[in-house]
């Protein structure tokens, strides 16, 4: 499902986005992907299945329909080769089902393997995990790849001629998490289950016939959920493709028309603009194209000049390092390379130590978990200490581009202001602007770079990721004129904004078609399942 929307003045800008239009019929496709949500208020165990059962049902425990129950094997990593058996770990059991991704695979003796073999009509739960995942559980399908289950799994055998696999793995899904939550132990951080716990698991059961009909109904409705959720998906992917595209063509000179490319219009339609270069003439003894208006070079200059005459110590004053150009591709006429030393002043914040700071006005500061894309989030932030001499030092202004050291590297937003007095913590790089200069377009390159993998290049450590100040400083910016910069962040605010919104609507359908799954499941065992006028329905 694409998503465009066309701009208002598409056509005049020679902007290389797909347009994005269509935007209330995209909402309304993604509103109607769903259909009308369930109402019951069933808890996933129901609030009284104990009582309430159908006529022909009746409670028992996974235990009493269980005909085994057996733990995984566990072998040395030596005894692992990729030439072994599968082996299906906690990883493999997802959402109710086996996932044959990254499977591990052992050799094992003939013996071992009919021991620890898995058969179709097997259902193996995860006994070893975190609290939240601890017990999920899936039904052995048949046609899977001959394979093994690993120690942290238990195999249960049912009495096929009392229970069926898919409806006891159905009940699990929908009522598992709960049950094992309570039940689970905890040990050194992960939460564990026994074979007894799992057998004391409860299951109202119909006749085996009317389980089958169950599970048939189950999966026609949730194929036709995960239609929903699979279009859903593809709008989300659509969404983000375009945000993509339209950051590229922002930092590229292609979203709005160039400062350079509306002087030649007025040249050419003789309206004539008043030079800002004095005697810079053309052969034919007009003024050149680039004195009709400031370019990026200009700019540069000016924030220079003004770098330089408010330096504190002018004495000590160092011109800032130019980018290295050799490896960068041309720019749009009027515009300029500048490296960020040039431009802005860059400071991480203050070294959080409890133990040592214990003096001064207690404050709150932001630290890099509350910088998110272009926003930043004081729902949740922390108070340190902070003498008389570090207020200034670790103070923020409005317009000042918190960019993150550390954790995601690079993810940066404007600081507006909106709580007073607030500070900051060193794993962030606070940028200022010497001169004039948009800060959300320096948010917006940013993110171009960081989403394109241009950025990681700069970040130091294998497996811990950090920005350091001297790699930021350095980094090239494409620097195009100051009303080219308001145009370029306007145009894509206008475009983002819309996607953002459209974001917003597919997730939200997408915890809607979650309680939808749960809504289904609720149905199915307390017998209600099965009956089209009341079962959830989802629209084409």
């Amino acid at each position: 499902m694409s998503v465009t929307r066309q701009s208002d003045n598409s056509s005049q800008s020679g902007s290389a986005v797909p347009p994005l239009n269509r935007e209330m019929e995209q909402r309304r496709d993604a509103s109607s992907t769903l259909g009308h949500e369930s109402q019951s208020t069933l808890s996933p165990e129901g609030a009284k299945e104990r009582k309430d059962l159908p006529k022909g049902w009746r409670w028992v425990t996974l235990g009493e329909v269980a005909e085994s129950m057996k733990n995984g094997i566990y072998k040395p990593a030596a005894s692992y080769a990729d030439d072994g058996l599968a082996c299906l770990r906690m990883y493999n059991i997802d959402g109710g089902r086996i996932v044959w991704r990254d499977i591990k695979r052992m050799r094992l003796s003939e013996e071992e393997i009919r021991e620890y073999e898995l058969l179709p009509g097997d259902l193996l739960v995860n006994r070893v995990n975190s609290r939240e995942l601890v017990g999920k559980a899936a039904a052995i399908s048949a046609g899977l790849e001959r394979c093994v289950f690993e120690s942290k799994n238990i195999r249960v055998r049912l009495r096929r001629d009392l229970a069926s696999t898919e409806f006891v793995s159905y009940r699990l899904l929908s009522a598992g998490r709960r049950y094992f939550t309570q039940n689970a132990q905890q040990v050194v951080g992960m939460a564990s289950i026994s074979q007894p716990q799992v057998g004391r698991f409860p299951l109202p059961l119909p006749p085996l016939d009317e389980q089958q009909r169950i599970v048939a109904e189950i999966e026609k409705q949730f194929t036709r959920l995960e239609a929903g959720v699979t279009a859903l998906r593809r709008v989300q992917a659509n969404l983000k493709r375009y945000r993509a595209a339209v950051l590229k063509a922002a930092c590229e000179g292609r979203l709005v028309p160039t400062e350079a490319q509306l002087a030649k219009v007025k040249v050419q339609s003789g309206s004539g603009v008043p030079p800002l270069n004095q005697g810079r003439q053309s052969r034919d003894g007009s003024a050149t194209l680039s004195a009709t208006f400031e370019t990026g070079e200009h700019l540069l200059q000016r924030i220079l000049t003004e770098r330089r005459q408010n330096w504190s110590d002018r004495a000590l004053y160092k011109e800032p390092a130019g980018p290295d150009t050799t490896t960068l591709g041309p720019l749009p006429e009027g515009w300029t390379w500048a490296s960020v030393e040039q431009v802005a002043d860059v400071a991480l914040g203050k070294m959080l130590d409890k133990n040592k700071h214990q003096t001064g006005s207690k404050l709150s500061y932001l630290r890099n978990i509350n910088v998110r894309w272009g926003t930043v989030d004081t729902d949740d932030v922390s108070e340190m200490f902070f003498e008389d001499d570090q207020l200034e030092r670790f103070s923020l202004s409005p317009g000042d581009v918190l960019v993150c050291e550390g954790g995601e590297p690079g993810r940066a937003a404007v600081w507006d202001g909106r709580v007073p007095g607030m500070m900051y913590q060193k794993a962030i790089h606070r940028v200022r602007f010497f001169g004039t200069f948009n800060s959300r377009y320096l948010v917006f390159l940013l993110e171009f770079l960081a989403k394109t993998g241009r950025l990681e290049r700069r970040f130091t450590g294998s497996t811990i990721k950090h920005f350091t100040r001297e790699s930021f400083i350095a980094l090239p910016i494409p620097l195009p004129p100051l009303a080219e910069q308001t145009r370029i962040v306007a145009e894509v605010e206008r475009r983002l904004s819309v996607v953002e919104e459209l974001e917003a609507v597919v997730s939200a359908n997408l915890r809607r078609a979650n309680r939808l799954r749960l809504s289904i499941l609720q149905k199915a065992f307390t017998g209600e399942l099965g009956v089209e006028a009341n079962a959830p329905q989802l629209k084409g």
